[in-house]
């Protein structure tokens, strides 16, 4: 019952949240949840642990703030009525054919983390050492 709420939550701000670009930054804010999102190029692949200092290092717009988003936060930027990419409007730099990480380990297995496949938009959990996308976010103000 309890994972059925979550989902129902989960879908319920997804399908208020509103989401905006900012062109010159390359930031899309949820003024649902105040969190902002990186969306800049599509860049390279890395490992888990690289993802998580790759965002921990990162400086957008003066903001030093950002880190890798929990599982539960990358799924509300999906949009499950789309496929190629299944991500809500307002994000333009997505690879719809590969993986994104999560900071979220996976519990059946220390050793894997948590995904989403934005093509379809499903999540799945894969070992830390393999490369995907990362896509940073940081709580707005």
């Amino acid at each position: 019952m309890k994972q059925i709420l979550l989902i129902t939550i989960g879908l319920s701000v997804a399908l208020w949240a509103d989401f905006s670009r900012d062109d010159s930054t390359q930031i899309v804010t949820d003024s649902t949840t105040g969190l902002q999102w990186q969306d800049n190029a599509i860049g390279n692949t890395m490992p888990w642990e690289d993802a998580i200092a790759y965002c921990k290092a990162l400086e957008i717009d003066t903001h030093s703030d950002w880190r890798l988003p929990n599982i539960n936060e990358l799924k509300t930027i999906i949009d499950r009525g789309k496929v190629f990419p299944a991500i809500v409007d307002g994000f333009t730099n997505t690879s719809s054919n590969y993986y994104y990480w999560s900071s979220s380990t996976y519990e059946g297995r220390k050793g894997n983390a948590w995904r989403v496949y934005f093509y379809s938009g499903r999540t799945f959990s894969y070992y830390k050492d393999t490369s995907y996308y990362v896509r940073c976010v940081r709580v707005g103000q």
